[in-house]
């Protein structure tokens, strides 16, 4: 799994935990909504610190928080 596969796994699984739609997770987030589904969807795959960060805080969770799971500890190599 790359770093890309797993933010976008770690996002929609938050998601479902608090029940929340990417529609609303963008608008706590302060980030557009065109980008959150460009980052669910798969099309981007080097999200910012920053824009992870700015969905931490829509969480309200802290970014050790969000790196805090399995899905981050086997990543593959991301240079080939």
């Amino acid at each position: 799994m790359t770093i890309g596969e797993a933010v976008r796994l770690r996002i929609v699984g938050l998601c479902n935990e608090r029940e929340i739609t990417i529609n609303k997770l963008a608008t706590i987030s302060g980030i557009t909504q065109s980008t959150l589904s460009n980052i669910t969807g798969g099309r981007n795959n080097s999200t910012t610190i920053s824009t992870i960060k700015k969905i931490c805080d829509g969480f309200e969770i802290s970014i050790q928080e969000f790196f805090h799971s399995s899905l981050f500890e086997e990543l593959e190599q991301e240079i080939r």
